[in-house]
């Protein structure tokens, strides 16, 4: 999810990724039990991507909360991280 973000955050990752690694380490739980909730098939896909978007929103807030990036490379960086895990999740469930 790191790598997928670093390409939308360009010329800021350097001032931004210690803090956006913290973001995804605390987050990471919450990821990993969605991941593993519709990879074993515990909540249909529609939940998930409920759950996604929901997801994409709190990772634009945190780093729209850096004031460093703007709102598009906020939004843009969110959705590489979310479809980062979706295409991982996609993966497993083949």
């Amino acid at each position: 999810m790191m790598s997928a973000m670093k390409g939308k955050l360009d010329g800021d990752w350097d001032s931004v990724k210690f803090t956006v690694h913290q973001f995804l380490e605390r987050d990471k739980l919450r990821f990993k039990l969605l991941a593993d909730l519709r990879i074993s098939n515990s909540i249909p896909e529609v939940t998930f991507e409920a759950r996604l978007t929901s997801e994409k929103f709190v990772i634009e807030g945190e780093l729209n909360a850096l004031q460093v990036v703007t709102k598009a490379m906020a939004q843009n960086a969110a959705n590489a991280a979310i479809n980062a895990l979706k295409m991982a999740v996609n993966l497993a469930l083949l």
